[in-house]
């Protein structure tokens, strides 16, 4: 069901390659259009740049000792992975077969590791389990596959390809949700979200899919694969863009076009402006380079192309992460579908991280799911106050009397134990950044600041700046030396509320 890419052999470093409908039990897709293509993107020295694009530097190269993921017996084949970085944990979901799952068909699986090194298991440490399967008599009865992941307000988003049986004219894209990453609920009836636009017909018959979707100032940007699109090249790459503050994207869909971005009807409009010539491609904004990252794959592995905000110049030139490769990358990004930030250099480092098929298996299908990556260096991130504000959110940092500085939802937040801050923080630097000099302190957690529990809300520190500020981490108030005062909801609720804590 999804687009898939069969080598085709190798002729002068380009790979040809066909796009593929989706598979039953466990035979290998067969190929719904009749002509290879090249495989979208041109190698990074050839890509085309704005005028004046910086060439980034980067360093520790990297790559994942062996496979990270697998399905269970059964599972011929494993791709199409969307990465989430959450705390010490990363989360996967890819496409492959549950053969226990019902339909007989794609399934997107779900497991977790302690880093994108893997392994990778189930919940508990079992077989990865299927997370999403066909859903009989719906646009996606056979299919479920090419997951995207985020997670906004505690609530997580899944787009992905839908079809409703081999060779189905047309994949489209569905959206499903939930509250834990695990147990989905599709929304909108069950019904695709977004459907091929049918601009021009091509050879390619695969039609909409491949989603990547990013949260971004109050905006869900989804970036797919259309092969009916105006703008996709002759074999039908190409990546077009909607956005809505609507995550259903029912309403207040705006298309990217040579213009910029535009309101439309609906999700069904004219896709004229491609960003890269690719299949299987990821999106992710990188704060610290406030610009958007497009990783796709290339003659020698994943190419990643910067846009700016509005997608309207390359401010950086590509770069190029080596290595092996059969079936395009995921990459390893935050709940929000933003980069990573680097734990001990936050203004200087930016970790890029795939995780990508790299050889063609007994199914004649991509399989073997290994992790690589590099580090983009030489950084100057926290240069913009506003923007090293979000680069530092939950970072704690030395403070200049001895306490310690958290900055917490674009403030900062004085914390007088270190062990306090610890609780509170995702990651503790032992220098200051000087960039946290121009910040006032919002408001200061002392030693044995009273503590709030109700029912149903949990606890929270009341501070001096009289907001109560909810506290995710129990054993902030233990190490803080509080005493905690039970209080009713309402009570509760009437105080200001400052951020969560940790």
């Amino acid at each position: 069901m999804a687009m898939r890419e069969v080598l085709g052999g190798m002729l002068a470093a380009v790979l040809a390659v066909t796009a593929l409908a989706g598979c039953t039990g466990s035979v290998p897709p067969q190929a719904e259009g009749s002509q290879g293509g090249v495989i979208g993107g041109a190698p990074p020295e050839t890509t085309t740049t704005s005028p004046g694009a910086v060439q980034l530097q980067t360093g520790s190269p990297r790559e994942s000792p062996g496979v990270v993921a697998a399905g269970g017996p059964g599972a011929p084949y494993n791709y199409g992975p969307t990465l989430m970085s959450d705390g010490a944990t990363t989360r996967m979901w890819w496409c492959s077969q549950d053969p226990a799952a019902l339909p007989p068909g794609d399934d997107i699986l779900y497991a977790q590791a302690g880093s994108p090194d893997g392994p990778f298991t189930g919940p508990g440490g079992g077989v990865p389990p299927a997370a999403l399967s066909g859903n009989p008599g719906q646009f996606d009865g056979v299919h479920a596959c090419d997951p995207s992941v985020i997670r906004v307000d505690g609530t997580y988003y899944l787009y992905y390809t839908g079809a409703a049986g081999d060779h189905a004219l047309g994949n489209s894209i569905g959206l499903a949700t939930s509250t834990d990453g695990i147990t989905w609920q599709r929304v909108n009836g069950g019904r695709p979200i977004v459907d091929p636009a049918h601009d021009t017909h091509r050879d390619n018959l695969y039609g909409a899919g491949q989603p990547a979707v990013v949260y971004l100032d109050g905006w869900f940007y989804l970036m797919f694969t259309d092969t009916t699109g105006l703008g996709a090249g002759w074999n039908g790459a190409g990546q077009f863009v909607l956005r809505s503050t609507d995550p259903t994207f029912a309403s207040g869909v705006e298309a990217l076009g040579e213009a910029g971005f535009a309101a439309v009807a609906s999700t069904v409009t004219p896709r004229t402006k491609s960003l890269v010539d690719a299949f299987s491609a990821d999106l992710m904004w990188i704060d610290a380079l406030d610009a958007w990252a497009i990783a796709h794959e290339t003659a020698d592995g994943t190419t990643v192309t910067f846009w700016d905000r509005d997608f309207v110049r390359s401010p950086y030139r590509p770069l190029l992460i080596p290595g092996a490769w059969r079936e395009g990358p995921g990459l390893v990004r935050q709940p929000d579908g933003h980069a990573p930030v680097s734990a001990t250099d936050p203004c200087g480092r930016v970790p890029l991280d795939v995780v990508r098929a790299t050889v063609t298996g007994e199914a004649n299908a991509p399989t073997d799911l290994r992790r690589f990556g590099l580090d983009i260096v030489g950084v100057d991130a926290c240069a913009d106050p506003q923007r090293a504000l979000t680069i530092l959110d939950g970072f704690a940092v030395p403070s200049p009397v001895r306490t310690m500085d958290l900055v917490v939802s674009g403030q900062v937040v004085r914390v007088d134990r270190r062990s306090v801050a610890r609780e509170l923080a995702d990651h503790v630097l032992d220098r200051r950044p000087d960039v946290m000099d121009r910040f006032p302190v919002a408001a200061r957690l002392e030693s044995g600041t009273r503590a709030l529990a109700a029912d149903g809300l949990g606890l929270g520190f009341l501070l001096d700046d009289g907001r109560l500020y909810p506290v995710r981490e129990p054993g902030a108030v233990t190490a803080n030396g509080s005493s905690t005062e039970d209080v009713t909801p309402a009570r509760w609720r009437g105080f200001p509320a400052g951020p969560a804590l940790g």
